[in-house]
């Protein structure tokens, strides 16, 4: 009997933004994904690499657009880009936020002394995605780096869907700071496959498929934690992309939107 590529897993990890929203609306058909998913009793986990707001602020913004969460859910680069450096820097050191409050209030609650200025001589720089920097803060950080700080981001990607289009992500902004200073930051995030198996080991999944719309970051990451993985065109990776990336990074199957997942005569299909 032919099945659904659901049907061969006990649980999800999807991507959020290209995936389930872009910016502040749900792309179209993820709210019924969702929903026959959890009609199916189906896990589903989050593993987003914007570190700009908290478990419980992604869940609610997935609960308002119709796709009911809960933080435990919900597994960003954030904590995992403050673990990265915690393994590396001392607890008490002075370290520059250049990112959101969610990420200071986190860089603070590890036990660091967060600090304003390159001027403070903080022994880290820690740099996460958020829509409200400016050209000042991407200085600061860049004279902090340039004056010997250890360089931390939460992720890497260069571009973020919105409701308007493609705009730059914290790879873009990341990359304002390395010409500055010539260097590149240690970085936590996908493509490194942690979150992926943090949120797997949480549901207590043994086969579950990982779904995201790059291929660079959600497709690797999962082929690295050795899932199956799977593209979804409603974000910035193409069949064509497909095509010219390199097998690290091609997905096990490819999804015209989420509800091919529920489609039998597709059962099988790779990318």
């Amino acid at each position: 009997m032919t099945r659904a590529v659901i049907d061969h897993h006990d649980g999800v990890l999807f991507d959020l933004d290209g995936v389930l929203y872009a910016g502040a609306g749900a792309v179209d058909g993820a709210v019924e994904a969702l929903a026959e998913l959890r009609r199916r009793e189906i896990p589903c986990a989050f593993v987003t690499n914007n570190a700009s707001r908290s478990a419980e602020e992604v869940a609610g913004h997935l609960t308002d657009l119709g796709m009911p969460a809960s933080p435990h859910e919900v597994f960003g680069s954030a904590p995992a880009g403050v673990s990265l450096m915690a393994r590396e820097i001392p607890r008490g050191a002075r370290v520059l936020v250049t990112g959101s409050r969610y990420l200071r209030q986190l860089v603070e609650d590890g036990g660091f002394q967060v600090v304003d200025s390159a001027a403070d001589r903080p022994a880290a720089v820690i740099q996460g995605f958020d829509p409200q920097l400016r050209w000042i803060d991407l200085a600061e950080a860049a004279y902090a780096v340039n004056d010997g700080a250890r360089w931390f981001a939460t992720n890497c990607d260069l571009t973020i869907p919105r409701e308007h289009g493609i705009a730059p992500g914290n790879g873009a902004l990341i990359e304002a700071v390395g010409r500055a200073t010539g260097t590149i930051p240690t970085a936590a995030g996908k493509p490194e496959p942690v979150m992926f198996v943090q949120a797997a080991q949480a549901l207590g999944l043994q086969a579950p498929l990982v779904i995201g719309d790059r291929l660079d970051t959600d497709i690797l990451g999962g082929n690295r934690a050795r899932f199956t993985t799977a593209l979804v065109l409603t974000g910035i990776d193409t069949r064509e992309s497909v095509g010219a990336a390199e097998a690290a990074s091609r997905p096990d199957h490819i999804l015209e939107t989420l509800a091919d997942l529920f489609a039998e005569d597709l059962a099988g299909a790779t990318a």
